[in-house]
């Protein structure tokens, strides 16, 4: 048996752990395959296969496509795409630059009420050109002393109902489907029953509309899914004729998870392999 964790962040988007630091951490984790699948942005996967040969771990390269479907964030999981893809780096771009207008927008809003600035932010903010989100503003906060940990600021002054919060533009969840497969990725939905912090999860019907545009599968073990909501995703994938995955979603000191926490079978993992325009980078 091989230990597969398929979804981790690093310091590129909006994890703490440089891609180098998560490979070292995937080889303490005792895993065979690590997925890198940073937000919205590829540039961390050169530095990873970097270090392939150095820790024995092989790597997924992917990338977390950030999407909306009726004011719902969907997270789309992209294994193995094809890195020069035109219409997918468009979308990147596209994100990223509103994200970044967003954060702006937002540290504004925050600054009358804490003691928060654009420098602050910049200092936690990927320097890579990366997205620039709400965890490095939550980051700013933490550091000013506001707030504890990541956790509090996100249930506090970054709620999505307070009255700091802005939106930022993101593609269609089916639209992304059809954009990874016409780029040779496989893509999988990304802990389809975890409610958003309003409470809300994604409609089944968007995930139908996914799975006929070529979804691949759902992510089911996940720490932010219980054992209730994990039998529902298997309900969902049988009706819809999808695999699942499972994965720790790892972002370093950022969120609780741990590697390797949950993972994916092997089956599955050779299944996205065979589909994928890419291989996976071995030792």
């Amino acid at each position: 048996m091989i230990r597969i964790d398929p979804h981790t962040h690093s310091a590129c988007s909006d994890g703490t752990d440089t891609p180098a630091e998560l490979m070292t951490a995937a080889a303490r984790a005792g895993l065979d395959v690590v997925g890198l699948t940073d937000h919205d942005t590829l540039v961390g996967w050169d530095e990873a296969a970097g270090e392939v040969g150095r820790t024995g771990v092989a790597l997924m390269r992917g990338v977390e496509i950030s999407c909306s479907a009726a004011g719902i964030t969907v997270h789309l999981l992209a294994y193995m795409p094809d890195p020069a893809d035109d219409a997918l780096l468009a979308v990147f771009e596209r994100t990223r630059a509103s994200r970044l207008v967003r954060a702006r927008r937002i540290v504004e809003n925050l600054s009358a009420d804490y003691p928060i600035s654009w420098e602050l932010v910049q200092r936690f903010a990927p320097q890579d050109g990366g997205p620039v989100g709400r965890p490095h503003i939550a980051d700013a906060l933490v550091a000013a002393g506001t707030f504890p940990d990541r956790s509090a600021a996100f249930a506090e002054a970054l709620h999505p109902s307070g009255p700091y919060f802005v939106h930022h533009w993101a593609p269609d969840p089916v639209e992304a489907v059809t954009l990874v497969r016409r780029a040779g990725g496989v893509p999988v939905l990304a802990h389809p029953r975890a409610r958003d912090r309003q409470n809300r999860v994604v409609p089944e019907e968007t995930i139908a509309a996914m799975a006929e545009a070529g979804l691949f599968g759902l992510e089911r073990d996940h720490r932010d899914q219980s054992p209730v909501e994990r039998e529902e995703v298997d309900r969902i994938a049988r009706r819809l004729g999808l695999q699942e995955t499972g994965s720790s979603d790892y972002h370093g000191t950022g969120k609780p998870n741990r590697l390797g926490e949950n993972l994916t079978l092997e089956y599955v993992y050779r299944a996205i392999e065979d589909e994928a325009g890419l291989e996976v980078i071995r030792p």
